[in-house]
């Protein structure tokens, strides 16, 4: 049975299904999210964050930041383009940190911009943009890079805010401050976020194969936070989280046993799920290609085997290399769990494990495994 798993799980499936583990769409590219309304905030902001003006003229400057909210709504949809952001609305002396990065020119920023796309293929995900104070409108967004000069082309993700200052003579932008999510010391230059960015340049195997769709909402340091879009599975009883009792059903199904005799390509990773509290009830899973709905998939020929559509929805995920044994994933399990309830968030009952490797001629230590918590009322603040 385990060799059946290793023999069928990285079957090659067509290049026109690939796409990237973690981007909804191809590199280079910028989503525009739902804008949400308009939320003013306030919020004090520290000096290292702001403008220096003279204080006689913060008053020259209006509370209300519309416009300027709605330019980077249409603005940073450029940031990697060839167009690129629109350097009149900075002042020549904007003041840009990041835990790991400084330049006090537009210039300066603009060229690390330059820099970005250069060493990395960066997708910019905008989720809101918010007046946060009288001078001030913050950004959220992701990021998602490949740093293709390494072999293994590892994918870092980043999230976070953007705190940028507005100088009230100017009416222009004069300072940009990025603060990450997975770190807690944000100030220039940050130990923790270079130690952030080498441990995500570490080598993790996912198969060229086609996986379900999700946008990463919030990276914290312990784990991700994911929007996935409906996907369909074929299913059957499984016997534990680690193992593979069940798989040889569900991949014949894609092998062309069912009603058509149609042939699946096959699709990474492998969930076995586990729906009740005491992770005892658990089934096995392979995702079917997103082109593929119950309006046009053939019925299994074994009567054990179900098609069913998974809503999607927002995940909490912690990655992990390795050998997935059944203690390993419960353990991830109760670290997961208890991180998020740490974080205030609400997890439903049972969890999933995804399995993206063939176990069978996979280096233990590049191995990507993965357990997923679904949650429930997740806002992105």
């Amino acid at each position: 049975m385990a060799t059946a798993f290793a023999d069928q799980f990285l079957r090659p499936v067509p290049a026109g299904l690939r796409r990237p583990p973690a981007a909804l769409k191809p590199a280079g590219t910028f989503l525009h999210l739902r804008r949400p309304p308009a939320r003013p905030v306030t919020r004090s902001v520290g000096p290292r964050r702001g403008c220096a003006v003279k204080s006689e003229s913060v008053e020259k400057v209006g509370t209300d930041l519309k416009d300027l909210v709605e330019f980077l709504y249409d603005d940073l949809p450029h940031l990697f383009d060839e167009q690129g952001i629109d350097r009149t609305m900075y002042d020549d002396r904007v003041r840009f940190r990041d835990p790991i990065t400084r330049h006090d020119t537009i210039d300066g920023y603009l060229f690390n911009i330059r820099l970005l796309k250069l060493l990395f293929r960066p997708d910019f995900y905008l989720h809101h943009v918010r007046q946060t104070g009288p001078n001030e409108i913050t950004t959220r967004w992701t990021m998602v890079m490949r740093f293709t000069l390494l072999p293994w082309k590892p994918e870092l993700v980043f999230t976070g805010i953007s705190v940028m200052g507005v100088s009230p003579l100017t009416q222009k932008f004069c300072s940009h401050v990025d603060l990450w999510d997975s770190i807690q010391n944000n100030d220039y230059f940050s130990l923790e976020g270079l130690i952030d960015v080498l441990k995500q340049l570490r080598i993790y195997k996912t198969p060229e194969l086609e996986t379900p769709k999700y946008l990463i909402l919030k990276r914290t340091a312990n784990y991700e936070i994911r929007k996935y879009e409906p996907f369909v599975v074929v299913e059957t009883e499984g016997d534990k989280l680690s193992g593979s009792s069940g798989f040889n059903n569900v991949a014949g199904y894609i092998f062309g046993k069912n009603s058509s005799t149609e042939k699946i390509p096959m699709t990474t990773p492998v969930f076995t799920q586990a729906v009740d509290d005491k992770l005892s009830k658990v089934s096995i899973q392979i995702v079917l290609p997103m082109d593929k709905d119950l309006g046009n998939l053939p019925s299994p020929n074994a009567e054990a085997v179900n098609l069913r559509k998974v809503e999607g929805g927002i995940a909490a995920v912690t990655k992990f290399s390795g050998k997935p044994s059944e203690e390993i994933v419960l353990s991830k399990e109760r670290e997961l769990r208890s991180a998020i309830l740490k974080d205030g968030l609400r997890p439903q009952q049972g969890c999933l494990l995804a399995r993206y490797n063939d176990p069978g001629s996979t280096n233990s230590f590049i191995m990507r495994n993965e357990v997923l918590i679904w949650l429930n009322d997740f806002t992105l603040e």
